[in-house]
């Protein structure tokens, strides 16, 4: 197989064939969600806070003890720092973490009434709250369509040809233009999905790829299966 040729590629057939791939991606990854455990939009929003500079692995098994002393934004609004620091320690920065939870826990309470809001103009408006971080709350929280530009989805945009953009903005708006709206939410799961389990940064499962006939990156990694497929990871990264 060789990778195709995307040079003459027009913005029809890049439609037609990012929307191919979203399509196969559904359908080896039908369990694909949000990798992160919450029960409402405010664990929701403080969980992918958290996760920065971590995983979901170690973000979930804090979960449990971080909500039951400090279940709503009042209440970690008004957390001993310490006690939060001993929480959230094993995450790293954990003194940088807990700032950040404190500041956004009180702009909840003192601006919103110590409800999380489920617009993307007031979510990003908020300590510590990026594009990425609101995105993830609209879609999973909300259920509000969005795409959540992270380090797999941009790497995985690019090599699929579908954008040369490096910007996570320009690429959220280079996307959110070949895919209507409905979709957006679990194409972003599909893509995390599928850079997590085999479409790595270092070497990609070229090999074991399910789309990899519409991708031009074919051949960054191992083509031969049976290599291809020793690399292929059953969930996500601890």
């Amino acid at each position: 197989m060789r990778p195709i040729d995307i040079t003459t590629e027009s913005s029809t057939q890049l439609v037609r064939r990012a929307r191919k791939i979203d399509r196969v991606l559904a359908e080896t990854y039908p369990d694909a969600r949000a990798e992160l455990d919450f029960d409402d939009p405010f664990q929701c929003l403080v969980v992918t806070v958290l996760s920065a500079q971590t995983t979901d692995k170690r973000v979930n098994a804090v979960r449990p003890t971080l909500f039951a002393a400090y279940p709503d934004p009042a209440a970690m609004a008004a957390a001993d720092r310490a006690h939060l620091e001993q929480i959230v320690g094993p995450l790293g920065f954990f003194r940088a973490k807990t700032e950040s939870l404190l500041k956004l826990s009180a702009a909840l309470v003192e601006q919103h009434d110590g409800q999380v809001p489920g617009r993307l103009e007031d979510l990003v408006k908020l300590p510590g709250v990026g594009r990425k971080t609101a995105n993830v709350v609209l879609g999973n929280a909300f259920d509000v369509p969005g795409i959540t530009v992270d380090t797999h989805f941009g790497r995985l945009v690019r090599r699929l040809g579908w954008t040369t953009e490096t910007d996570p903005v320009k690429v959220e708006f280079a996307i959110a233009g070949l895919f209507p709206k409905r979709d957006w939410t679990m194409l972003s799961h599909h893509l995390i999905w599928h850079g997590r389990r085999r479409c790595h940064a270092k070497k990609p499962a070229c090999g074991a790829c399910p789309v990899a006939r519409w991708c031009p990156s074919y051949g960054a990694g191992p083509t031969d299966p049976v290599e291809a497929e020793k690399l292929v990871r059953t969930e996500g990264p601890n």
